[in-house]
């Protein structure tokens, strides 16, 4: 999906249109849709190809979407766990594994990479629960095998903000939300990790449109990625003009609820409440 965006912004920027695309390289006007929005796999021919038609030359920048290319079409650890992973999720997850850095608001859940085993498998039944149990123990393993992204030399950069109704609804129940909220604790002592608490006396904030995750990529010539939870779906914004406006609200967010160096008392005081 990122490597189409990028090869979308170069046709236009070129004003070529999708007919001459795909004549470059042997095919329709379709299958140069259908690359641009990350729906086929990509040959690193094709890529090339169309780079040239594109007048990109600088070597590097070459070199990026080429390497891009084929970790696309390479298959990812994920897919093991097709029979439990939603194709609309299954990009999240990719996408989510190549990042740089995460910036996520929640407010009904504790976000799920720092979630807790426990509480994990709570939120898991919520949405399943008449699944047999060999199915949730695989959305289990799933969600704990993404949480190995915090870990390790190319951790990723994870900047959570959660509103305090997810850290006061009991998910799973008391001692549930007990492990939970240690689990929390620990997770912000981790230099990669941080966590901030927008609290009930803020009042209305000005993420009003719900819940969202905002992905930033090492790489400087990929677009930030946000991305929108629906219930059966899921949406992918990656256009400047729509990214923009998620990154002024995140900021906004991060302004209105207390400042990071406050979270772990905060989490300490909500942990006693639960006793």
């Amino acid at each position: 999906m990122l490597l189409g965006a990028q090869l979308r912004r170069l046709r236009r920027e070129r004003n070529i249109t999708p007919e001459e695309a795909g004549h470059a390289i042997r095919a329709s006007h379709a299958k140069i849709s259908r690359l641009e929005l990350g729906r086929v796999s990509f040959k690193e021919r094709d890529v090339a190809d169309l780079l040239t038609l594109y007048g990109l030359t600088d070597p590097d920048q070459r070199t990026t979407l080429l390497d891009l290319a084929r970790q696309a079409n390479a298959p990812g650890w994920w897919h093991k766990f097709n029979d439990v992973l939603p194709h609309w999720f299954e990009v999240y997850v990719g996408l989510e594994e190549a990042a740089s850095v995460i910036r996520t608001y929640e407010l009904q859940f504790v976000p799920g990479l720092l979630q807790s085993p426990d509480y994990a498998r709570a939120v898991i039944l919520l949405g399943n629960a008449g699944a047999p149990e060999d199915e949730i123990s695989r959305r289990l393993d799933l969600r704990m095998r993404r949480q190995e992204r915090l870990t390790g030399p190319d951790a990723v950069r994870l900047w959570a903000v959660v509103d305090e109704a997810a850290l006061r609804r009991p998910i799973g129940g008391n001692k549930v939300m007990r492990g939970q909220i240690e689990h929390l604790i620990e997770a912000t002592a981790n230099p990669n990790v941080t966590v901030q608490i927008v609290p009930f006396d803020r009042g209305g904030h000005s993420a009003a449109g719900g819940p969202f995750t905002i992905l930033r990529f090492e790489e400087t010539e990929l677009p930030d990625v946000v991305y929108l939870e629906q219930l059966t779906s899921a949406l992918y914004l990656d256009k400047p003009e729509e990214s923009d406006a998620y990154r002024q609200v995140m900021n906004t967010l991060c302004v209105e609820a207390r400042p990071a160096t406050a979270t772990r008392a905060y989490l300490e005081e909500i942990l006693s409440d639960l006793e």
